[in-house]
Formats: C-alpha cells, structure tokens, sequence
C-alpha cells in the first residue's frame, strides 16, 4: 500500500535572514575627515566623500498548489536578488538562481491512513465487490457482489491495529468471508437480476435488485428491496421484499432510522423502445420493520404541459429521444440530511441534483449543477490520450458536465451542504447514442478550438455530447461539453456550488504516478483514460475524526482516493492521495477473461466506501471499507492521528 508523505527541501536559513535584513536599507553617507591635530604646519583634515545608495535586496515567495510537479502537496518557492533597476521589485532578470528555495509542504501527519485489512475474491472484472456497509454489533461487512445476485458478508472481528505496508498490501488476504445472502433464493422471485446497493440501519439490512420486464427486458421491470434482520450472533435473517421502481440503483437509510429511499433509475433498454420513468421509493420503516408498499415520487408534474414545467431549468439535460422529463431524469443516488428531512438525489445523466421532502414525499425542487468552464487555468485537463506525455491545459470553449455519481450530506453553521463526486456519464445506447468526440463536432469558425479539434494530440479524442452546445439553434457548436468535472463539489442544498476541486486530481496524480495518472483500471497502460473523464472520481464517503470532518474520494479508472479537509466548505484543503495498486504489474482484465498478472495488481476500481467511527470499529480506531468493482476486492484503511 503506497501513501505518499510529503517532502521537504533544504532552505539556507541564515542567508535568507541575511538578505532579508538588507531589503530596503540605502547605504550610510561617509563620514567627514578629522580635523588634522595642531601642530606645525599642520593641515586640517578633508571632508569624505557622501556614500553611494546601496541596492536593495528582496524575497519573493510564491505558494506552490496542491500538484506542483516539485511539491504535490504544495509549498511555497522563495527567490532571492538584487533590486538593481530599484523599481522596488524583484524582476525574473535579478533574480540568484541559486540561492532559489523550495520549501514543500510537509504531509498533514495529523491523520495518518494504513491498509489493515482486505480481502480477495479472485473474481475480476465481474463486479464482484461494489457497494459496503457495515453492521456494528457483529462486526461484519456486507460487500454488494453485483452480477451474482449475492450480498457477501465479510468478517472483521479478526482485524488488528498493525498495518500492511508496501507491496504486500497488493496480495493481502486477511479477512474471511463468513456468508452470503443469496437474494434470488431467499425472496423465491422470478425475473431477478443483479443486487445494486446495500444499507444497513441498526439490526436491519436493505437490498437493492433489479429485475426483468415481462418482455425479456434484463432491467426495465420494477425491481424489489430485500429485508434482512441483523444480530450480534447468527446470520442474518430474510424478512420480506418491497416492490419498487425500475432498476433501483441506491438505498440508504435516513439517520434516524425511519425511512427507506431508493433511487429508481429507470434507464431505457438496448434499443431505445422500452424507457421506464425515474422514480425515488419511500418505504416507512414502523417499529423497526419495513412497510409492506413503498411511496413512489416520480417527476411527472415536470412534464411539458404539466403543473410544474416551468420550474424546470433549460440547464437540465432532457435529451432521450421522444422521452419525457419523468422517463428523462435517473436518479442515481441519494444523500439524506443529518435531520432527516430532505434526500437530495443526484440526477446524474441530467447534471442535476433534486431535493425531496421526505415528510411530505415531494419533490421541492431540481437544482441545475451547471457546467464546469475548462478555459480557466484551476480546471485545466489532460483531454488527449495521444499526447505521450502529461499535458494539462486551459481550453477556452471546452466545458465538463459535473454529472455527479455519489453525494453525500453534512451540516456546517446549521446549514446542509451536498459534497458530489463529479463522474460523468453518458447516453450511450444502440437506440440511441449522444457519445462522439470533438473531432466531430461542427464548430463555428469563431470558436477558439476550431483547430485544436482535429489534432489528436490536443482536444480531438475528447469524449463529448452531441446533445447539446449549440446555444443559438445554428447548427454549429458553440460550447464543446464533455463528460464530468475530474472533481469534487460542495454545493447548497439550493445548488449553488460553493467549492471545486478545479485540476487537483489530475495535478497531484500526474505529480506522483507520472505518466500513470489516468490510468484505466482494467491495465497498466497509462494516460489511457485523459480523452474521457480521466480518474473518473465516482465513490465518496465522509467521517468525523475529532474536531475535523474528511471527504474521501474515489477515483475509479487511477484508483485509489483523495482525503480533503471539508470541515469549513468555505476553506477546504487537500490532505492526502492514497493508493494499494502497483503500477507495474503487467495484466489485462476483459470481463471475466483474465491475462497476465492481475492478482499482483492491487486494488482496481474503487466504487462504494463506507467510513466506520471509532466507537463502531473492531480495531478501535476509524476504518474506511472500500469495495473495489475490477479486481473484485474489499479493502480496510485504518485512520488515526499521528
């Protein structure tokens, strides 16, 4: 397991002192000659003559962000010289090569991160560790193996406080899977498909699944929840199923306990024929027992000609062909406030985040996120994978639909705010597709990468919508738009955005992995992904050690996950990048075909994470449980202070 400490450079303590007491000072004026003593033929003494001015010294000191190729966890370079022109500033010209500092910051040693646990399933490629959560009082995680219709239950009891390090992190294999829920057997229903999500909320455990249509559609039928009791001693216990919407993607429980939601995708089939609407399901949870029906919230009322289409921004994406805004919108995932009032759910395909009254099982309203401008130099990009080389860029012209995937809540001052992990995601169906690339788009000659678009090794492979860009109904593009932000957001619950992570994934992966930021995670090949959505950051948890609150950000095609201090959303810090892959494994995973040296390769494919609180966690320290899509592995990361 590899976490990168950060380095320090030598600074000259005592010369830089030294000239930064001579900055500013003139030199004296000479002193006049003595008076020659009296004597014979004694002669008096002859004025000195006044003193030139002295050239002033100075410092400059420019901070280095996050990702500086020299610092990536920022610092600052200080340079030295003389104000020989003395315009009181100290020009690229005068400035001591030599004596030029670079003082990186030191690693935010406060939180230390260690890999302590994981565990192998030696399934690649098949989706075979997805979603986590955890059940406390048996100490077991609950690991979402998506296309086996099964929920695996991993033991953690056994886990210590001595951490893995190194390479051995990449073959780890410490934790026993005790069971599995099987959901196809235990609910006895036809028509099953894979498990999506899982949730747990004290002794009771929730699973999402999808199913098929009477038509042979896989996932354009109503899927169903299953309920699952939970105790310290015996396996979990199937309770009933609760029917739902159409490929139900995401449950969580509220804080409190009290409801089930479900975000119901409801994506379209192959070719476009059959398009279910999106829905969000509400199931009451009495006595500690689930409702036998769920409360359906759908979004007809933003239909063209309904009540509520006006409310409805021209920013939102409705592009499904002949769709309606309540087929159109896909509810991704869902965060509930810590009051337990509002679910906010990420519309991901429609660059969208919907707040939900969950008393009342309303929609309140749907917050356009907006687009991403990368012309401006803090949202640069690599957007070539051509380039042999790490290229970030500002491209006026160019923008990146935030398309968030996971959202998570937290209050700050009284007041929720919603931190998303900004993934991107397109349509792409034989039906219908809005995925090209700028090479084939039809710009207006006045737009500033007319030529940019058809060199590879610049804006040409972008992955972008055909959908929409062209703002004045010309036929000619006016906004290239690509898929995702390669970010992190902190937004109102009212959608206005009040923090990016601009370029910091790529600055700082690029820093540390070279040429294999960007990387795909089903290869080493590297740069591989810069003209899609490069890291893809999709999965997002939250914890609070002491006094701070920390996001941790998943990034699905580099793997690995970015820590930030979230504490303040105004005043939000990088804090770490940590990573269990080796580089330099040579594997190829194409589905279930494996070649080469994929159980050397470490984690691959970061998609659901669950942070455990001291006081819930076996070892007795924070842990954060990562599932891990592509190498089909759960890993354990133990957080403390050091």
């Amino acid at each position: 397991m590899m976490k990168f400490a950060k380095c320090k450079a030598p600074l000259l303590i005592s010369a830089l002192l030294s000239t930064a007491l001579l900055s500013g000072c003139d030199g004296d004026d000479g002193h006049d000659g003595i008076n020659g003593i009296d004597g014979t033929n004694g002669i008096d003494g002859t004025n000195g003559t006044d003193g030139s001015n002295g050239v002033s010294a100075l410092v400059n000191i420019t901070e280095l962000l996050a990702g500086n190729a020299q610092c990536p966890f920022g610092g600052q370079q200080i340079e030295t010289g003389l104000d020989t022109n003395n315009n009181n500033l100290l020009d690229v010209a005068e400035v001591d090569a030599s004596q030029t500092q670079v003082i990186c910051n030191v690693s935010q040693r406060q939180l230390s991160v260690e890999l302590v646990g994981r565990y192998q399933s030696d399934v690649y490629g098949l989706s075979a560790a997805e979603i986590v959560d955890y059940h406390a009082a048996s100490q077991t995680a609950f690991v979402v193996n998506a296309q086996s219709g099964k929920v695996d239950l991993l033991d953690l009891s056994t886990l210590s406080q001595t951490p893995v390090v190194g390479e051995a992190g990449y073959t780890l294999n410490n934790i026993t899977k005790l069971a599995e829920l099987d959901l196809n057997a235990d609910t006895g229903l036809a028509l099953l498909g894979a498990v999506n999500s899982v949730s747990v909320s004290g002794d009771l455990l929730a699973a999402a699944v999808e199913r098929a249509d009477a038509n042979g559609n896989a996932t354009q039928g109503n899927g169903i929840v299953a309920f699952y009791r939970l105790s310290a001693s015996s396996l979990p216990q199937y309770l009933s199923s609760v029917d739902v919407g159409a490929l139900p993607d995401n449950v969580t429980f509220s804080p409190d306990g009290s409801v089930l939601l479900v975000a119901n995708e409801g994506e379209p089939n192959s070719d476009y024929s059959v398009d279910p609407e999106g829905s969000v399901a509400i199931i009451d949870i009495i006595n500690n027992s689930p409702a036998n029906v769920a409360t359906l919230v759908g979004f007809s009322d933003f239909n063209v000609g309904a009540a509520r289409a006006s409310e409805l921004s021209a920013d939102i994406n409705i592009t499904g062909p002949g769709a309606t805004v309540a087929q159109d919108l896909e509810p991704e995932y869902i965060a509930v406030s810590p009051d337990s009032q509002f679910a906010y759910v990420s519309l991901q395909e429609n660059n969208a985040i919907a707040v939900i009254d969950i008393q009342a099982k309303t929609v309140t309203r749907i917050n356009a996120l907006g687009a991403k401008d990368f012309g401006l130099a803090d949202n640069k990009i690599d957007a070539s994978d051509k380039d042999d080389m790490v290229n970030l860029k500002s491209y006026a012209g160019v923008y990146g639909m935030y398309q968030p995937d996971t959202i998570v809540s937290y209050r700050w001052n009284n007041t929720d705010f919603i931190v998303s992990a900004n993934e991107g995601d397109a349509r792409d169906y034989d039906g219908f597709s809005e995925e090209g690339r700028a090479e084939d788009l039809t710009l207006d000659t006045n737009h500033p990468q007319f030529a940019s678009i058809q060199d590879d090794t610049q804006l040409a492979r972008l992955k972008v919508t055909t959908s929409i860009g062209d703002d004045n109904n010309d036929g000619l593009v006016d906004r290239i738009m690509a898929y995702g932000g390669r970010s992190f957001s902190i937004w109102t619950a009212q959608g206005q955005q009040v923090y990016d992570s601009g370029s910091d994934f790529e600055q700082i992966t690029s820093a540390l992995l070279g040429m294999n930021f960007n990387n795909n995670n089903d290869e080493n090949k590297g740069d591989s992904r810069s003209d899609d959505k490069g890291p893809e950051p999709e999965a997002l948890a939250i914890g609070q050690l002491g006094d701070s609150t920390y996001a941790f950000i998943g990034l699905e095609r580099t793997s690995g996950f970015m820590i930030y201090d979230i504490s303040n959303p105004f005043a939000v810090s990088f804090v770490d990048y940590v990573h269990n892959r080796d580089f330099t494994a040579d594997f190829a995973i194409d589905g279930g075909d494996i070649e080469g040296q994929a159980t050397q390769a470490g984690d691959l494919g970061p998609e659901g994470m669950k942070f455990i609180a001291a006081n819930n966690s076996p070892t007795g320290l924070p842990l954060l449980i990562i599932g891990n899509e592509v190498s089909g592995t759960t890993a354990v990361y133990q957080l403390s202070f050091k």
